[in-house]
């Protein structure tokens, strides 16, 4: 592997229109697209390859690779061409790494098939938003667009606490501060105490990792600013679940009624493939919290979140991922296949019928 190699085998991921790059010792480079991990014609990687391609990415940092090296993330920008997110790792003695292709352009809602409801979302003067989902199923790319959609519409000062930076934004109607843990910051609640000293309006943290960081953000929400942040959870229910549990035993009838109170909406999103199986779109369960569904985090009855995000469809613009499965299918976007795969529904067919 020498640096015209590396650059050309991350120029095709941006032409191609990848989601990632894997590079394994003894495999080939290796690419996601449509969901697919594909293996390029390439030759199999050796050690000393992926350990070049490791050193190449953390010398553009400032740094030298430990040989203690166990997991770093980082990011990676390549001149005239674009940026990626990077996960360097050891994995059987030797270096592994997977580059995550971050677009140049952010999405509005309409071109990422995200509802406008996001946006309405998004106006709250204060409070928790949360989007969330496995890894690799657009958190990042939906957190970005409502950024988007608040730095085009709004006067506001914006901070975001990332690890490590994603998208570039450039202020429009807001400002627009970004800032690296690692590198600007030494851990996200740091940086979180520090925003709290630097006039924001709202706070956009990359993930809600640890205690001290969740609880940094609750209280920054319950202080009059807007919070938007991600969590690895599927659906609402779940996300409350995390949060809570992150909190002692006796400390969890106290965050379940501080979460009752500034928790505003969870985004929950998986990626599904459409019936042609040539791109990716969007499945999302939307909860906005009524009063109702206020009562049930305070009393932790989330069983029955779910019943009250479906019937709050018309009224509040929600819906939960079985029903926008469902309307997917019956627009014949998706293969009812691909809706099961997604749904953790045993009664997904039965739904479908009566929708």
């Amino acid at each position: 592997m020498d640096s015209a190699t590396f650059t050309q085998i991350l120029q095709i991921a941006f032409e191609k229109k990848v989601s990632d790059i894997h590079f394994e010792v003894g495999d080939p480079p290796m690419f996601r697209a449509r969901g697919h991990l594909i293996r390029s014609k390439l030759n199999s990687l050796s050690n000393k390859d992926t350990e070049f391609i490791a050193a190449t990415v953390m010398e553009q940092h400032g740094r030298s690779m430990p040989e203690n090296l166990k997991e770093f993330d980082t990011s990676f920008t390549l001149a005239d061409v674009g940026r990626f997110r990077v996960s360097i790792f050891r994995q059987r003695s030797n270096i592994g790494i997977v580059m995550r292709v971050i677009p140049h352009h952010i999405g509005s809602f309409q071109e990422l098939n995200l509802p406008p409801v996001l946006g309405k979302i998004t106006q709250a003067p204060n409070g928790l938003i949360l989007v969330t989902g496995p890894t690799g199923n657009g958190k990042s790319t939906t957190l970005a667009s409502m950024i988007r959609y608040i730095n085009d519409n709004f006067q506001f000062n914006i901070i975001t606490i990332e690890d490590p930076i994603e998208f570039l934004f450039t202020s429009s109607k807001s400002c627009i501060i970004q800032r690296e843990v690692g590198i600007d910051t030494d851990s996200f609640s740091g940086a979180l105490k520090a925003a709290m000293r630097m006039n924001p309006d709202v706070i956009m943290v990359g993930e809600m990792r640890d205690l001290e960081t969740i609880d940094s953000c609750v209280k920054a929400a319950e202080t009059g600013h807007l919070v938007l942040s991600t969590l690895h959870t599927h659906n609402a229910a779940s996300t409350i679940n995390r949060i809570v549990g992150h909190f002692p035993p006796d400390a969890q009838e106290n965050i379940r009624h501080r979460l009752a109170e500034i928790l505003l909406a969870t985004i929950s999103l998986r990626l599904v493939r459409n019936k042609s199986g040539e791109s990716v779109l969007p499945v999302l369960e939307v909860m906005h919290v009524t009063s109702t569904i206020k009562a049930c985090i305070r009393d932790n009855h989330l069983e029955e979140i779910e019943q009250y995000i479906e019937k709050g469809r018309d009224e509040y613009h929600m819906q939960t991922m079985d029903q926008h499965l469902i309307q997917l299918c019956r627009d014949d976007v998706i293969t009812l296949d691909e809706a099961k795969r997604i749904s953790h529904s045993t009664d997904l067919e039965r739904k479908l019928m009566y929708f």
